[in-house]
C-alpha cells in the first residue's frame, strides 16, 4: 500500500551553511526531501517519523521567522526554511503524535 501525502511544499533544507533549495514533503510515514538539480549539494534525505522527536520553529539568519528545526530521535537537527511554518509545524507534530 503506497503512502499518504499529508503536507509538500518549496523548501531549503539546510546542509552545513549552504540551504539547499528542493521541495519538502510529509507522508503518512515519512518527511521527505529532494534537492532540484540546480544546487551544489544535490540530495534526496528521509526521516520516518518514528525517527522524528519533535519540531520547532527557528529563525533564518537568526531573524527571520521562516525556518523549522526537526529533531531527530539521535538528538540531532535537520533543519528548513518553508512556507507556512505553523502548518508545518502543527502537520509533523500531529503525524509524530506530539500534539
Amino acid at each position: 500500500m503506497g503512502e499518504i501525502d499529508v503536507l509538500e511544499g518549496l523548501a531549503n533544507h539546510f546542509k552545513g551553511i549552504e540551504a539547499v533549495g528542493g521541495r519538502l514533503r510529509l507522508t503518512d510515514r515519512r518527511l521527505v526531501f529532494e534537492s532540484h538539480s540546480l544546487n551544489f549539494q544535490n540530495h534526496a534525505d528521509s526521516w520516518a517519523l518514528a525517527d522524528i522527536a519533535g519540531v520547532r520553529p527557528v529563525r533564518t539568519l537568526g531573524i527571520v521567522p521562516n525556518g523549522i528545526a526537526v529533531r531527530l530521535v539521535d538528538g540531532t537537527d535537520e533543519r528548513f526554511v518553508v512556507s507556512n511554518r505553523t502548518a508545518w509545524i502543527r502537520a509533523i507534530a500531529s503525524a509524530i503524535g506530539q500534539c
